[in-house]
């Protein structure tokens, strides 16, 4: 039975072929003498769903990630950010591994739906949410005292500059080490390595922005540490990205027009709204440049997919023989998916009025939105002596008093950077560096047996990029 040889797949998030040159010279380097190839994008080009791509080699309707978040049907609520591992309906590439090699052991840093994976070593974003409303940073740990280890190695988990208004390279230097010190202390076959740092600044102001350049020298200067590390080891690197960002002008508020058709229901919460999703006729989870609609009267269908389908910057409408076309028709899918043109985004705004958004809506709260809301990147402009109230809620936090940090603002038009749609541009879209490409574009598919391939060391003559 053949041995794996180790193997440590790093994402940069948000990276593209174009970007691989003098602004990330390290990177650039290293990769002269491999091959960079382009990936093709999968439906919705989002983190969760191209991951879960990646680590099964089947598309969303055989593993079920149809977006960072959709509709639990059964419970009639809106949810993302899931962690659990157990939401993946399908084998990973650790499981295809076992079956050749037992002995193989997997430690996964910060990719998606880490929690109660079948893996050996896990660390994964997790705050203390306390009764009084405290948010502390924290994470979670397999087996559980490597928390502890990497809290006395690497200090907190630096959450606030992972996501929110004070994302920094903060957080995926502190990913990078503790990659380092579970290799150090555990050396896993195949390690999973998480760096977000790029999307960040290219979501709130698009390719070509000054603080970008700046951006691609910081997360460079980690591959010339990380990367350096493993090799020393003999451990073979791939990089990879999820998906290339594209500027953006234009969102697109589909459940206000849905609201002010009759078809989307709110219920009032001292004084502010909540999306009634079980009253609904009609909805949409807005997820970057998809958004999944989902029809709860089958009436209403028709209208519904009139008035979407007329929405100014909707590119085009999947209904079920669209789904199929586009391996996502699985249950948790929208009744319609609709996809945004190259320069429109979807917001999750159902409010017709600012003033009765909910209380959430001006934090930064992942879990309580029913949709992704990239304005949680930007302090609010509009806000008077927004950074000393800011400072002032902060040391009510530290005094241990209830807060509430409404910062965040509700003018969509901020946004500048998105992605989730099919890019037309390979050189823009999401990259593979690595020994073991093929020479062509690579199926979002092929990285899962790309991945056997390095573990095991076999050239492509081997290996069909068909299927383990």
């Amino acid at each position: 039975m053949p041995s794996a040889k180790p193997t440590a797949i790093i994402d940069v998030v948000g990276l593209s072929a174009v970007h691989i040159g003098p602004r990330m010279p390290f990177l650039a380097s290293w990769a002269s003498d491999r091959a960079v190839r382009p990936i093709q994008p999968v439906l919705p080009a989002v983190t969760t769903t191209a991951q879960s791509t990646y680590l099964t080699g089947v598309h969303p309707q055989r593993h079920g990630i149809v977006g960072n978040g959709w509709y639990f049907k059964d419970e009639c609520e809106v949810r993302f950010w899931r962690q659990s591992n157990k939401l993946v309906e399908a084998p990973k590439v650790w499981d295809l591994a076992r079956a050749r090699d037992p002995s193989l052991t997997v430690a996964n840093c910060f990719w998606w739906y880490a929690m109660y994976a079948d893996v050996d070593y896990t660390v994964t974003p997790r705050p203390q949410y306390h009764s009084d409303g405290l948010k502390l940073p924290d994470v979670y740990t397999k087996p559980a005292r490597l928390r502890e280890h990497l809290k006395a190695m690497l200090g907190e988990f630096p959450l606030f500059n992972f996501w929110g208004p004070n994302t920094s390279i903060d957080s995926s230097a502190w990913i990078a080490n503790s990659a380092i010190e579970i290799y150090e202390a555990f050396s896993p076959t195949l390690n999973l390595v998480y760096l977000p740092h790029l999307d960040y600044n290219l979501q709130r102001h698009g390719e070509g922005h000054p603080s970008v350049h700046s951006d691609l020298l910081e997360v460079d200067a980690i591959l010339s540490e990380l990367i350096p590390f493993y090799e020393r080891r003999g451990v073979e690197v791939l990089v990879l990205s999820e998906y290339g960002i594209t500027n953006v002008r234009r969102p697109i508020h589909l459940n206000r027009i849905l609201r002010k058709a009759g078809l989307l229901a709110v219920r009032e919460e001292s004084g502010r709204e909540l999306l009634d999703a079980g009253a609904s006729d009609a909805f949409a989870v807005a997820d970057h440049q998809v958004a999944h609609v989902y029809i709860n009267n089958p009436r209403v269908a028709q209208r519904v997919r009139h008035l979407v389908t007329r929405a100014a910057g909707v590119e085009m409408v999947l209904d079920e023989g669209g789904k199929r076309e586009h391996q996502i028709n699985h249950d948790r899918a929208g009744d319609l998916v609709a996809v945004a043109d190259a320069e429109s985004w979807f917001t999750y705004y159902y409010w017709l009025d600012d003033a009765r958004a909910p209380d959430f809506a001006r934090s930064v709260d992942i879990h309580r939105k029913p949709g992704y809301d990239p304005a949680e990147m930007f302090l609010d402009p509009s806000a008077p002596l927004l950074k000393l109230r800011a400072a002032l809620t902060l040391l009510r936090k530290r005094l241990g008093f209830r807060y509430r940090m409404e910062v965040v603002p509700l003018d969509a038009s901020l946004v500048k950077g998105s992605h989730g749609r099919l890019n037309e541009d390979p050189q823009r879209g999401a990259v593979l560096v690595s020994r073991h490409a093929p020479e062509r574009q690579i199926r979002p598919t092929d990285i899962c047996p790309l991945i056997l391939r390095s573990l095991f060391r076999e050239t492509r003559s081997s290996l069909s990029l068909r299927g383990a």
